[in-house]
């Protein structure tokens, strides 16, 4: 009796076990799916600001350090590998871009060009699309965290080597601006 009880337990957490590690290996996968995800989006951010640069160009000739400064950091960008990595040149690229918009303010034949207008609008978009997706890789990087750290799932994270997965935080330096109200 007393060893179909201790087998009856044994069974309990060894499907237990399975269980969590299968939850583990879930979120690993959604983990880099939403990553992928990420991925894309920025591409996609990455293609449109040399079609960018070039139109600004046209009309700026003389804001050539600001240009070169855009186009450094957007290669900086393509080329980062890691999530710290990509973090980083994401928020240099940030930075140069909004840099780039400044230089735009000037000329007010540039702010009323169609193609202009149209590749600021299409990066918006994009940029719309990045926030989301970052919001949704870092709610799937909590949950993976969460259960990575937490007891007793953390015993069969560590017995198979799954790791905590980094967050991906980019600043959007004007969402920190206060608005300059004039009446």
């Amino acid at each position: 009796m007393i060893a179909l009880i201790i087998g009856g337990v044994l069974v309990i957490a060894l499907l237990y076990g399975v269980s969590i590690y299968n939850r583990l290996v879930k979120l690993r996968n959604l983990v880099q799916e939403a990553w992928s995800s990420i991925d894309v989006m920025l591409k996609k951010r990455h293609d449109l600001i040399p079609n960018l640069v070039e139109t600004v160009k046209g009309y700026a000739t003389h804001e050539r350090e600001t240009l070169e400064n855009v186009t450094k950091a957007r290669n900086l960008a393509v080329s980062a590998d890691s999530v710290e990595g990509k973090e980083a040149a994401e928020k240099n690229l940030n930075q140069a871009m909004m840099n780039l918009f400044a230089v735009a303010e000037q000329y007010p034949d540039l702010k009323a060009n169609a193609n202009f207008q149209q590749l600021q609008a299409e990066l918006t978009s994009i940029e719309s699309d990045i926030e989301k997706s970052r919001r949704y890789y870092n709610g799937t990087v909590r949950e993976n965290n969460t259960l990575v750290e937490s007891f007793p799932s953390n015993i069969v994270a560590n017995m198979y080597k799954f790791e905590k997965s980094k967050f991906f935080e980019l600043e959007n330096i004007a969402d920190r601006e206060v608005p300059n109200v004039k009446f």
